[in-house]
């Protein structure tokens, strides 16, 4: 158990020492040449601005390594660059809390339910910044509601009652808000071939048979938004059902137009609603080649006397385009339609952000209680989006919704079953891992789906270091010129390179130079360690940061020294080109001769028990008979308690071997009697127990106290008592008798069962028993009777 928990053990130390690796090398292996650089690779990388730092052979890359690893190769905290980001609230308006009831009446613009509203954030390259929005639907929220309505053959019948919606659909939302508007369209299908009849008399009555209906049309604006109902209804029961000759409508082509024509429609920026009535399906991208129409949708607003104008010359729009369109404008739909189209529009449902659907009755009679359910659904919940983010950049929500519910993900972006009044709460984690290319800051912009408030997020980069800014110009310091020196480096113009840009790229591998980096003319160049840069050497970086080579050749390094319990230097030193410079107290090639001759201690405090001399903290015994760590075993010699029984036991009771040597032999040791066996005091030898000629026991503990040996004895011997005769007599005796007795009662248990059993079988006999009653066989009577054969009886 022990070996496997020690296997576990170390297979942690190496996960966490190569995790560590991984997260300091990322800093080294990138090869940073500026500051600047080195900041973007990660939040952990940070910049040593000392000029002195490097040592002989390192590149100014080794500048840019993790926070303690500059700190540990001796750059000063005043001297290191390692910019943080950080975050500043612009605008924080708390949310709105009022109620319905109340005399305050409050304009859309004037209500606020996110916050904040408007932050900063400085990002770090790696390095996430967080901040908390909260949202909380607002009492008493205005209300815009456009109903658009497919007025082909097919809904005759839903007209009739929804020319009574308007003033019924006022009093219904009295409940929900006091400030209400409502707006009616209209739309059919595109104008051309094959979607309608352009026959003459079809573009009249495209209606068969007795009905009088209008011309074909793609999409009106007949009311816009008012708070007016009887005008909705005035205008609403004067509008005329038309046709058309296929199934699908071209209910996108209104779509389009009533999310994008705000001014017409009359659209304010409050709570944006849009019913979509209809009892077919749709037209969508691609189906307006049937009528010779090929350019795409242009998402733009194209109303001429409440009339869209364009739909013989654009197509129909694509789904992606309707729902970006339907998200920047803040419209939520509703799609009220009959039950033979349910499944289409519950698709479509799963593709529109923050859209419901509704089953239609056959006559639109329900239109009423759909509205009010499905205002219901949306506004309980909330989701949140964002606007495209810059390069690089990643976000990352967690929702804190009702009764305690958190959410992260996908999930973390919404809540739902939200009431008038709840608050909910959003953690939304930035992080950018590049830098854009012109450093300018960008802005990004979340929103709750189907609301006009929004949260607009400045995002300023950190891409370069505050020492940059110090930078000189054609120091003098780079080689006449040649560069610019910033943060304790020489940053070399275009075609020098070099420490001090004191070379032309043109040069660095001229033989010349090559020989500059050669310690003799049959070594390797900078040892085979480095590359020669303009007649130095700069030598290789290893992935493990900590192991590096260094010298004027590259000759050196710190990590090929002597190791010791697979330890470099016996980790009590450090390696200086390849020799181990052993800490205090510790020497030796691998640093692993401790001079401390604490370990060579016996328990007596004699260095090696005084039986060998103490050499890199281990002892080495002399006594040829002395064995173990301290000189303290010795197998061959008898033990403490057999070596001192006799004069124990001469002193303590007079008796034993040395009864009569007693005062010469025992002489050496310190004698303390006590009462009893409790009293003896603790000892670093075991209690002796040992017995004495007459065969009684004696107890003792022996100890040392400098060169005095002395001896606790118990006082009394424990001797052993005789047995007692008159019990042992009178058990046998009585064990004898009951054991008697109990084989007498068992013979005769067993004499009855076994005459029981004999009566029984002679009773079973007797009744088996059968007594013939017939003739004695062998009786024989003494009268013959013979019979004439030939008498007949005459």
């Amino acid at each position: 158990m022990h070996q496997k928990q020690l296997l576990i053990l170390t297979f942690v130390i190496i996960i966490c020492s190569s995790i560590t690796l991984q997260e300091s090398s990322e800093c080294t292996q990138a090869n940073a040449k500026s500051c600047g650089e080195c900041i973007q690779i990660g939040e952990n990388c940070a910049w040593c601005t000392d000029p002195d730092f490097l040592k002989q052979g390192e590149p100014t890359s080794t500048r840019c390594d993790d926070l303690h690893i500059l700190r540990k190769k001796g750059c000063k905290e005043k001297m290191v660059e390692n910019p943080r980001g950080g975050q500043k609230v612009e605008q924080n308006i708390p949310v709105t809390n009022r109620r319905k009831d109340t005399a305050e009446r409050l304009r859309p613009e004037e209500i606020t339910q996110i916050q904040p509203q408007k932050l900063t954030l400085t990002l770090r390259m790696g390095e996430p910044q967080s901040f908390n929005l909260t949202f909380k639907r607002a009492e008493d929220y205005p209300i815009d509601l456009y109903y658009l309505m497919d007025l082909s053959y097919s809904m005759h019948d839903d007209l009739q009652n929804v020319k009574k919606l308007g003033t019924a659909l006022m009093q219904e939302m009295q409940a929900i808000t006091s400030d209400f508007r409502i707006g009616f369209g209209s739309f059919v299908e595109k104008t051309v071939m094959p979607f309608i009849s352009t026959t003459p008399a079809g573009l009249r009555n495209p209606c068969t048979g007795q009905y009088d209906c209008a011309s074909p049309f793609s999409y009106k604006n007949v009311l816009s938004l008012t708070s007016n109902g009887k005008e909705f209804n005035h205008l609403v029961s004067q509008q005329q059902i038309s046709g058309n000759l296929d199934s699908p409508e071209g209910g996108f082509d209104a779509i389009m137009q009533v999310a994008v024509c705000g001014e017409q429609i009359g659209w304010r920026n409050v709570t944006r609603l849009l019913v979509f009535s209809t009892d077919a399906g749709f037209h969508f991208a691609g189906d307006g080649k049937l009528g010779g129409i090929v350019l795409p949708n242009d998402g733009k607003c194209h109303l001429e006397n409440n009339t869209y104008s364009m739909s013989h010359y654009y197509d129909y729009p694509s789904i992606a385009h309707l729902v970006q369109k339907l998200s920047d404008n803040n419209i939520q739909t509703i799609f009220a339609v009959t039950q033979d189209f349910q499944d289409i529009y519950q698709e479509l449902k799963k593709l529109i952000p923050k859209s419901a659907v509704g089953t239609l009755s056959s006559n639109s009679s329900n239109v009423i209680q759909l509205i009010i359910d499905a205002y219901n659904s949306l506004s309980s919940e909330v989701i949140l989006e964002n606007s495209k983010l810059p390069k690089g950049v990643n976000i990352a929500y967690t929702a804190y919704c009702k009764n305690g519910v958190v959410q992260d993900g996908e999930d973390g972006r919404k809540c739902v079953n939200i009431s008038i009044g709840d608050a909910v709460s959003f953690n939304i984690n930035i992080t950018a891992h590049e830098c854009p290319k012109d450093n300018n800051s960008q802005t990004v912009k979340i929103k709750p789906l189907g609301f006009n408030e929004e949260v607009e997020v400045v995002l300023k980069f950190i891409c370069q270091c505050e020492c940059q800014h110090e930078g000189i110009p054609n120091s003098p310091l780079c080689h006449n010129g040649n560069g610019t020196f910033e943060c304790g480096a020489c940053r070399c113009n275009k075609g020098r390179t070099g420490h001090m840009c004191e070379c032309s790229t043109e040069e660095v591998n001229t033989e010349d130079l090559d020989g500059n980096c050669r310690r003799d003319n049959g070594s390797e160049i900078c040892s085979n360690n480095g590359d020669c840069i303009c007649g130095t050497c700069e030598c290789k970086k290893r992935e493990n940061p900590e192991e590096r080579y260094s010298g004027k050749y590259c000759e050196c390094d710190n990590f090929n020294c002597d190791r010791y319990d697979n330890k470099l230097c016996g980790g009590h030193g450090r390696c200086e080109c390849r020799v181990c410079i052993c800490d205090a107290n510790y020497t030796g090639s691998a640093c692993d001769c401790p001079l401390d001759t604490t370990p060579c201690l016996a328990a007596n405090q004699q260095i090696c028990n005084g039986r060998g001399v103490c050499e890199c903290g281990t002892c080495r015994c002399t006594d040829p008979m002395y064995q173990g760590p301290t000189c303290e075993t010795c197998r061959t010699c008898p033990g403490i308690c057999s070596q001192h029984k006799d004069c124990v036991q001469c002193r303590a009771f007079g008796s034993g071997e040395k009864e009569k040597t007693c005062e010469e032999d025992c002489r050496y040791l310190d004698l303390i009697i006590v009462e009893n066996l409790s009293e003896l005091p603790e000892s670093t030898h075991p209690t002796c127990k040992e017995r004495a000629d007459n065969d009684c026991w004696f107890y003792y503990t022996y100890s040392v106290n400098g060169t005095q040996e002395i001896v606790h004895v118990v006082k009394d011997q424990d001797c052993p008592k005789g047995p007692d005769i008159i019990p042992i007599v009178v058990g046998v005796v009585a064990g004898i008798v009951l054991i008697g007795l109990a084989l007498l009662l068992i013979w005769k248990l067993l004499m009855i069962i076994h005459d029981r059993r004999e009566f029984a079988k002679f009773e079973k006999e007797k009744l088996n028993a059968k007594w013939d009653t017939g003739e004695n066989p062998i009786y024989k009577s003494a009268v013959t009777t013979v019979i004439n054969p030939k008498y007949e009886g005459k």
